[in-house]
């Protein structure tokens, strides 16, 4: 997101990536859960990568803060 300019941080990804560490945000990896809840998601968002967003945030009951009107269409909280 960085390289296509949607997003940029002060100080690089390194020190966002720091200040998130720094105030208790948890990184997640990506578990074989997530990936079996994203091949039987309905197919509603081409984009791999927030299906599988989608997908975590549904397994882990967990609240997506998105403006993107397709994931607001999966059964999972959004917030935005």
């Amino acid at each position: 997101m960085v390289s296509i300019s949607k997003l940029s941080f002060h100080g690089g990804s390194r020190n966002f990536l720091y200040e998130m560490d720094n105030n208790g945000v948890e990184l997640l990896g990506i578990k074989v859960d997530y990936l079996e809840q994203a091949e039987n998601l309905p197919f509603i968002h081409r984009d791999p990568f927030d299906r599988l967003l989608v997908a975590t945030a549904i397994t882990d009951g967990l609240v997506i803060l998105s403006a993107d009107e397709n994931i607001h269409k999966y059964d999972a909280e959004t917030l935005w």
